[in-house]
């Protein structure tokens, strides 16, 4: 017997706009082109990679960078470090830089306080894309840290200045502010958490509240996905984190139930849609 679910979109899930800017340049040159390589995933999404690999899109590591020469690479929108373009230079490659405006932002603001001499910490993902880009711009010397417990184990200097990976929480960054200064720090803060995606953690809680069930569609690998899950979870406990619509299970949802469909800032649109025409057949 059909279900009947009745299922919406979250209208502000989808990519955000520095992944819509790295995709639309690597299609616009697939299409000149027929192939165009691209340094790591272009975004964390399976389904999206896969798409753009039929049209010609070649993932390449870093390590094969250095075997390239007077090709076109595309630089997605976690940005990269210093030692990518210095390759780049060598061998003659066109960098197609799709790097994020708001990344971008944040590597020159910790260029600076690297050239000024001060202590950087860097709350964030360890081997994240985008941390890695940041580190660079510090030789390296930047302390990158996941949560709190990771600086007990750590001697940290008098005074620092803390800055934040650009898809983190910024009620997070600033309970780590807090406490670093009441454990005695001199700490300067920079937040520099991208607002597109902090009024995201902010508006998928009011989303998650208005129906029975939440599908919550993302790459396993995305950082971004796993927060903003946790943000539907606790707004609705009878939310489900799937990649793609195989892992949809039709005994979690009861006939007549209202389910919304709510993603990371690296879900297409269009795996929503497949989503909820899969949701509509049950």
């Amino acid at each position: 017997m059909a279900k009947n679910l009745q299922v919406t979109i979250d209208k502000d899930s989808g990519f955000c706009f520095g992944v819509v800017y790295a995709i639309d340049m690597a299609e616009e040159i697939l299409e000149e082109d027929g192939y165009l390589y691209c340094l790591g995933d272009i975004v964390h999404n399976d389904e999206e990679v896969a798409r753009l690999r039929a049209k010609g899109l070649r993932i390449i590591a870093h390590e094969d960078l250095a075997t390239l020469s007077n090709e076109k690479v595309l630089i997605r929108a976690h940005g990269e470090a210093p030692e990518t373009y210095r390759t780049a230079l060598e061998n003659n490659i066109t960098l197609i830089d799709a790097s994020c405006p708001v990344v971008l932002k944040l590597q020159n603001r910790i260029k600076t306080s690297y050239d000024d001499n001060e202590k950087i910490l860097i709350f964030g993902k360890h081997g994240h894309a985008e941390v890695i880009g940041l580190q660079g711009q510090t030789n390296n010397e930047a302390l990158v840290f996941q949560d709190l417990e990771e600086l007990d184990q750590t001697e940290l200097p008098a005074s620092f200045t803390l800055y934040s990976q650009t898809t983190k929480s910024v009620d997070k960054f600033y309970a780590i502010k807090e406490e670093l200064i009441k454990r005695g720090y001199e700490v300067k803060a920079n937040d520099t958490i991208c607002r597109q995606v902090s009024n995201r953690y902010e508006d998928l809680g009011d989303f998650a509240r208005q129906y029975d069930k939440i599908v919550f569609v993302s790459g396993k690998k995305s950082s971004n996905g796993k927060v903003l899950y946790d943000v539907c979870k606790q707004a609705n406990p009878n939310s489900y984190f799937i990649s793609d619509t195989a892992e949809l299970d039709e005994t979690n949802f009861q006939p007549d139930e209202r389910v919304g469909i709510c993603g990371a800032t690296s879900t297409p649109m269009w795996l929503m849609k497949d989503v909820k025409q899969a949701l509509e057949q049950f």
